[in-house]
This record gives structure tokens, sequence and C-alpha cells, in this order.
């Protein structure tokens, strides 16, 4: 745990848990290279959170970081600077949160979620494996996929995915067919 940072009571920091690791936080200068810009924030982790092996919660640039109460935070899982995670709020492994990120109570985030910089995740929602948050989502939400969609969609979706080929097939056995019958000429009157 990295200088001025605040653990509450009954934490569980599992091995290799960093806490107010300094945020990614760089300026471009004009000839191209790179100015580090000072991260004098906290982290904050308050009672009851669990953050396991080799996770990283990134103080903020100014201001602070928040873990709220009852967090529990998997193996591998990036918490960018200025973010807050909410109260109950699960994040399973590879998870990944860009700076300013705020996600509500109860928020459910499984493995290899990636949520873009100052996105807000409503409370009580949950997020499919590998899905990619680009914008803010509802209370309430259940999203799957990249970019993020309606998790039911997304299955649909999913489901004809598989069949497509076969789709393929059959509108070209149509299509040649309509060709043939337009290469057809009409039948003569008597």
């Amino acid at each position: 745990m990295r200088e001025r940072c605040r653990v509450g009571h009954r934490v569980l920091l599992q091995n290799g848990a960093v806490i107010g690791a300094d945020g990614f936080g760089f300026a471009r200068r004009g000839d191209g290279s790179h100015q580090k810009i000072p991260q004098s924030g906290i982290a904050v982790i308050e009672d009851d959170v669990e953050i396991q092996a080799m996770s990283t919660v990134d103080r903020a640039t100014l201001g602070e970081t928040r873990v709220k109460r009852g967090a529990k935070i998997d193996n591998h899982v990036q918490v960018g600077h200025a973010s807050t995670i909410g109260e109950d709020a699960i994040l399973c492994a590879q998870v990944g949160l860009a700076g300013s990120v705020q996600l509500g109570t109860g928020v459910v985030l499984a493995g290899q979620v990636g949520v873009a910089d100052h996105v807000t995740v409503g409370e009580r929602s949950t997020v499919y494996a590998q899905t990619g948050i680009l914008g803010n989502i509802d209370a309430g939400s259940t999203l799957a996929g990249s970019p993020a969609v309606d998790a039911r969609s997304f299955l649909r979706a999913a489901a004809a995915f598989t069949k497509l080929p076969a789709m393929q097939r059959t509108i070209r056995a149509l299509e040649a067919r309509l060709d043939a019958l337009e290469q057809t000429p009409p039948p003569r009157k008597p």
C-alpha cells in the first residue's frame, strides 16, 4: 500500500495487490514525448472489501479513487485513477477500468470486461464476460458484447452467427433460381 492511502476494517488484500499505485497520467509534449502528470490523490478502501492477487487500485491524480464497502475484486483487475466502485460490487478476473469510472451499488462485471474512461454503470447492472463498455449504462441493465448491447439481443445474435454459413448458401441458391427465372422467356399467349 502506498503513502496516504486508507484501508478500512476487515479488508483482505491478497498477495501482490497494489493500493495507491500512480494512475496512468501523461501529457504529450510538442515533440511527441510524454510528460508524467504527478499523481497526488489517494486510494480509499472501505470496510469489508476483498482484493485478490495481482490487482491494482490506482491513486487519483487529484482527489481519490474509492472502493466502497463490501466490494469484491478478483485477480488481475485494474481500477483506474479517480474511479469509484460501488458497495457490494463484484469485479471478476481481468476486468479493466479506465480512469474516472463510476460503478453503482451491486454492479457485477464478469471476467475480462473493459470499461472506457468517464463511464457510469448504474446500480445492480450485470455485464457478461468480455464485454466492452464505451458509454454510460442505465441502472438494472444486463449487457453483453463489444460494444455492449442488451444481453438478450447479443445472445440471439450469437445464436444466429453459427447459422450464417447455411443462410448464405440458401440465399445464393434462391438468387440463382431468381436469375434463372428472369432469363426464361415468358410463355406465349395463344
